[in-house]
């Protein structure tokens, strides 16, 4: 039970570094072949958006908005996969000692 305890709390400090570790990066999404540039935080916070100014109709603004949440959705997605991935090998090799089955 001890050795259980003691992998715990080793887990547990993996885990807090990795999330430090994410929130620190920032990942970037695109959309329009580049004419809309978001970066997000491995925090989940937007830090910016950058615009072509081609992408700025005023005829149009509903498309320059639509760019914006394809170019986050593509930042956030990237986040979250290098969160999963990163978190996702944590466990792997702890010993439970036969409690899982």
């Amino acid at each position: 039970m001890r050795k259980l305890m003691e992998q715990a709390q080793q887990v547990q400090s993996q885990l807090a570094a990795a999330q430090e570790e994410l929130s620190a990066k920032t990942y970037q999404g695109t959309a329009g072949g580049g004419a809309v540039t978001v970066l997000v935080s491995g925090a989940g916070r937007l830090v910016s958006v950058d615009f072509e100014p081609t992408v700025l109709d005023p005829e149009d603004p509903e498309m320059a908005g639509d760019l914006v949440v394809a170019a986050a959705n593509q930042a956030f997605a990237a986040a979250t996969e290098d969160a999963a991935n990163s978190m996702g090998d944590l466990g792997e090799g702890m010993d439970l000692g036969g409690l899982l089955g």
